[in-house]
């Protein structure tokens, strides 16, 4: 698998706003996913597992504190604040709620981009646990994302990827399918559990030579619910 592009999702009402990032963003090897309300972002992080979200306070349906509040009840993905509010008790609000960084507007687009960066390299340095996997001739790198068989890459959809790296995370432990829906899907859809039947049968297509008889390793336990 290559490294895929890092992800954004941009929570933002302003279309201006949305429409500046749009252009400035991709150009720098950045996907990005938007929403116009918290409703919707909450949604899209569950969906995309972004990188980094980038959120205005002033959302037209909930406050962007409780969206931050929401998030980190379940995910722990660097949140960068973008408000026109310069109040030292936003700030606060905002970063007590959760939120990792906070930009001004009118803002510079060195500076967010150099905070976007920052905030992708905190997250790699403070991820639990190993950031290489080696099972037999399978190497997960998840510091890199990349997954390789006998040093050949692999390629895996976004979505195959999330679910690998949870898997290899909890080797050896027990898990419940509810959580691992959590974890790849986001809290909406926990009780998706064919989910799960398709895409481990999808991994196991791709992983494995004979995938009705897989190679053993210590792979988490699942039991339902």
């Amino acid at each position: 698998m290559t490294e895929p592009h890092p992800i954004v999702v941009l929570i933002e009402d302003e279309p201006q706003i949305r429409r500046f990032l749009r252009a400035i963003l991709p150009a720098q090897g950045i996907e990005l996913f938007e929403a116009a309300n918290g409703e919707r972002g909450i949604v899209e992080v569950g969906l995309r597992r972004p990188d980094v979200v980038i959120l205005d306070l002033g959302l037209p349906d909930i406050s962007g504190v409780e969206v931050v509040e929401r998030l980190r009840d379940w995910t722990d993905v660097p949140v960068i604040v973008l408000s026109a509010r310069a109040e030292e008790s936003d700030k606060i609000a905002a970063l007590d709620a959760g939120a990792d960084d906070y930009v001004t507007k009118p803002f510079g687009v060195g500076e967010l981009l150099a905070r976007v960066r920052a905030a992708m390299r905190r997250r790699a340095r403070t991820a639990d646990g190993e950031q290489t996997f080696t099972v037999g001739p399978f190497s997960v790198d998840l510091a890199a994302r990349r997954v390789e068989r006998g040093g050949e890459p692999i390629h895996l959809t976004p979505i195959e990827y999330r679910l690998l790296a949870q898997l290899v995370r909890h080797a050896g432990r027990v898990l419940t399918h509810r959580q691992l829906l959590k974890e790849v899907w986001g809290p909406s859809h926990v009780d998706d559990a064919h989910y799960l039947r398709i895409y481990m049968a999808q991994l196991r297509r791709k992983l494995e030579d004979d995938p009705t008889q897989p190679s053993p390793w210590h792979a988490p336990t699942l039991i339902a619910p």
